[in-house]
């Protein structure tokens, strides 16, 4: 049972910054598409960032130039880097397979900014 765990959540003020790790073996080594997900209370699950193969990411226009996910495949790790935090950033962040927001994905890690 393949299981995909985050962590590096927390609660930073605006500004701030934090990197989220997840732990994907079976996906990141096998060289799957990964892709970084949110859901804020009471609105939609939305896609924050994606990585393929080839390492060619893709963001969120919400997001771009302040968020960044890298893979580091030997480690069989996937990383969001959160800079320039806002509150409207607030939200439960999970990786995923995949980049349509329907495939297996993690527990999720809580990221609340104030």
């Amino acid at each position: 049972h393949v299981q995909l765990v985050e962590s590096g959540g927390g609660s930073v003020q605006a500004g701030g910054s934090l990197r989220l790790s997840c732990a994907a073996p079976g996906y990141i080594d096998s060289n799957y598409c990964m892709g970084w997900f949110r859901q804020a209370p009471g609105k939609d699950l939305e896609r924050v960032t994606s990585i393929d193969a080839d390492r060619e990411t893709s963001a969120a226009d919400s997001v771009k130039g302040r968020f960044t996910t890298s893979r580091d495949n030997a480690k069989k790790m996937l990383y969001l880097q959160l800079n320039n935090l806002k509150t409207e950033d607030t939200a439960m962040y999970y990786c995923a397979l995949g980049d349509t927001g329907t495939g297996i994905r993690g527990q999720g890690t809580q990221v609340t900014v104030s």
